[in-house]
């Protein structure tokens, strides 16, 4: 997750299904988690970014993935759209809500609301489950 100095997240509208998300995917077998944590960025959006600090882990429980979730901060690059990547918007926390599904959203929350512990959360794909 990508914070701004005025406390906005980036999210990225993907190309495949139209949903608007943070930067993110899936770690090569070889890659450590900050080398696959910075090439996923820099191939979404452009951006060079630096990890300040883990935020939330997330389990979708219906596909068996989990994600680990680091709020950013950009220190180089400008924003580029790419092949997975159609447009960029820098949005306020109740944009969040409005443009993301509820199990993107509370991510994206979690990283700008970030205080001390991450948040350890399951959903189902879109929806929150209770622990």
């Amino acid at each position: 997750m990508i914070i701004d100095d005025q406390g906005r997240a980036l999210l990225t509208q993907r190309r495949d299904n139209g949903h608007w998300e943070a930067p993110g995917g899936v770690l090569e077998l070889d890659e450590d988690i900050t080398t696959g944590l910075l090439r996923e960025v820099q191939e979404e959006t452009g951006l060079q970014v630096e990890p300040v600090a883990l935020t939330g882990v997330y389990k979708n429980m219906t596909r068996g993935i989990v994600a680990l979730v680091f709020r950013c901060k950009v220190v180089g690059g400008h924003l580029t759209e790419t092949d997975e990547t159609r447009a960029f918007r820098w949005v306020s926390a109740d944009e969040v809500q409005e443009l993301a599904s509820e199990a993107f959203a509370v991510r994206v929350l979690d990283a700008m609301l970030y205080e001390h512990a991450p948040a350890v959360r399951q959903h189902d794909g879109e929806h929150l489950l209770s622990a």
